[in-house]
């Protein structure tokens, strides 16, 4: 299929995120750096391994197109010899995208899928000709620019697969503090929730500035520029997860 019919495919899906945002393209903000509250003291040491990221990415669930053949379902450029290949974060997005492609392309129709794919099998895939990109849950991306304005960082857009952590929550497991990244707001809120339930709290207050945002694209490439001591205490909370009944409020 041919980019320009492929642009107009996508249109329908960039119109949705437009309206839900109500400004410009979600696409070209991009935070200069990423104010996450730290358990691990900053310190010399080697970057993390491409292996150890991929363990905390594991579990984490795609979702791309598939041809008859099982591959990848890919867009070809009309002036280039670039071909893209999208990963969705929602598999509603995927569903709809795919619609679009075989209204356009009906001979893409037969056979083609949406697949759940591994974030950890594909955060570093490279094929010769082909560009693949990361497509984020809209409503997160309204999240994110909610959070961010109410830090005061004005913006009419973001750029990057958004994720979300709190200073009032932290995790222990064998005498270890771990620092949740979430990729849905909602899964935060809602295990912070639950977390002061069953302590037999109240609920917490989230406090301005209690919950930040950065993006997973930047967290990647922090693990893997800096001390292995600065973020081996991350872990990815899958989308959909309440880890409350292993957290503890900090």
């Amino acid at each position: 299929m041919n980019l320009d019919g492929f642009q107009k495919a996508l249109a329908d899906i960039q119109r949705r995120c437009a309206a839900v945002l109500g400004k410009h393209s979600p696409f070209h903000f991009r935070p200069t750096r990423l104010p996450w509250a730290r358990i691990a003291q900053p310190g010399g040491g080697r970057p993390m391994t491409v292996e150890a990221i991929e363990e905390r990415l594991e579990g984490i669930p795609v979702y791309a197109l598939s041809n008859a053949s099982e591959e990848f379902l890919l867009v070809s450029g009309s002036s280039t010899a670039k071909n893209l290949g999208l990963f969705c974060f929602n598999k509603d997005d995927a569903e709809a995208l795919l619609h679009q492609v075989t209204l356009i392309d009906p001979t893409a129709r037969q056979g083609s899928k949406v697949v759940p794919v591994a974030l950890n099998k594909v955060f570093q895939l490279k094929v010769n000709g082909v560009a693949f990109r990361l497509i984020p849950e809209f409503s997160q991306v309204k999240n994110a620019l909610k959070e961010r304005e109410k830090s005061g960082f004005a913006s009419s857009g973001f750029s990057g697969v958004p994720v979300f952590q709190s200073r009032s929550l932290i995790l222990k497991s064998q005498n270890k503090r771990y620092r949740p990244l979430f990729f849905r707001k909602e899964d935060l809120e809602n295990t912070l929730k639950s977390a002061a339930s069953e302590q037999k709290k109240l609920n917490p207050t989230i406090r301005q500035g209690d919950i930040q945002v950065a993006t997973l694209e930047d967290v990647i490439k922090e693990m893997k520029e800096t001390s292995t001591s600065n973020w081996d205490d991350v872990i990815f909370i899958p989308p959909g997860f309440d880890v409350s009944d292993d957290s503890n409020e900090q």
